[in-house]
Order: C-alpha cells, then structure tokens, then sequence
C-alpha cells in the first residue's frame, strides 16, 4: 500500500492503518528500537507506542515521508524509554559511547532557551551535513541517528573500525567548529 493511502487510513480513522504500518514500516521501526535498546521486549513496545503516537498525530499531522515520520517516533520513543531505564547508571553499552561521542558537539540541556533555539540548530546540523561527502554523511547518520556500531558501519562499507573511528572523530570537530562558528555555545 501506498504511503498516501496509510495516510488516508488514519485519516479516516480506520484501524486497518495500523495494520498496514506495520506491514510496510515493522521491521525498520523495530531495527531502530532495537539498536537502541539492545533489548526485544522493550523495542517491541516502543513499536507498539510508535503506532499509538501515529494514531493520536495523525491527523492533524499530515506526515509527507511516513518512513521518517515512524522512524523518529520510534528513535525518540526508543530514547526516552533507554534514559529512563538507566536514569542513575553508567553503561558501557553503544547507544552510551553513541550519546557521549555526539555530546562533544550538542550540548543535551533542556531548557525553554534551548528548545526555542533546537529548530535553527537542527537546520544547522542539516547544513553541515548537506555540505559532506555522501559516505560520510552517512557514516555520521548510521552512527548518530540510528545507533549503529563502527563495526557494522565499518562492515558496510569494507572499511576498517579505525577508519571509521577516525572519521566520526574529525565530523565531529568540524560539527562543533561549525556550529561554533555561527554563534552556538558548545
């Protein structure tokens, strides 16, 4: 089934949407669960949540690429669900090397300033990314946005794990002179 036509569904406020979401979306919502909390159970619900958050946003929401629409219910379901796990502990798992690598760059802070700010940096962050090479834009994004490991990014593109390292290492510093560079306080 077409995305329109999911769209439409919930639209309708046909149940069958769900269905369909799932069908077409599961596995991906469920691969970025997954990476992020390395735990099935608690990715299976954070999918179920993903189409409950659909069936409440939708409408009046209108999502344009319902993949990416899922995707970052699901990522932002998926970390609220990690935090409060482990509010208090210190992990060695991924998403916490992933977390403290990017925290070199974006400062996490929530405040009412930040939020209101949150919209230009992320345009900025797009630009900064638009502006790279497309392998290493990706590499960024496998590793930022979807949690993966430097051995399955490595994997991907028959690189070595050092490489990988290395070239996530210098995105980020020229992320945060960028972003430094046009008045963000990192």
């Amino acid at each position: 089934m077409e995305d329109e036509q999911i769209v439409q569904l919930y639209w309708d406020r046909n149940e069958s949407a769900i269905e369909e979401s799932s069908k077409k979306y599961g596995s991906y919502v469920r691969q970025i669960a997954c990476r992020i909390l390395n735990d099935i159970a608690d990715a299976e619900e954070c999918v179920n949540d993903t189409w409950l958050r659909a069936w409440n946003a939708i409408p009046p929401q209108r999502p344009t690429v319902l993949g990416a629409f899922f995707g970052k219910i699901t990522r932002n379901l998926s970390f609220d669900m990690y935090r409060k796990a482990r509010r208090g502990k210190r992990g060695g798992t991924e998403i916490d090397l992933v977390l403290d690598e990017l925290g070199e760059c974006v400062s996490g802070q929530e405040d009412t300033e930040t939020r209101w700010e949150s919209k230009e940096l992320v345009r900025e962050i797009n630009r900064f990314l638009n502006s790279l090479p497309r392998t290493k834009r990706d590499m960024f994004v496998l590793r930022y946005w979807y949690a993966d490991s430097i051995h399955a990014i490595a994997d991907r593109y028959q690189t070595t794990e050092n490489n990988v390292s290395v070239t996530l290492s210098r995105l980020r510093k020229k992320l945060r002179t960028h972003l430094t560079e046009r008045g963000y306080d990192i």
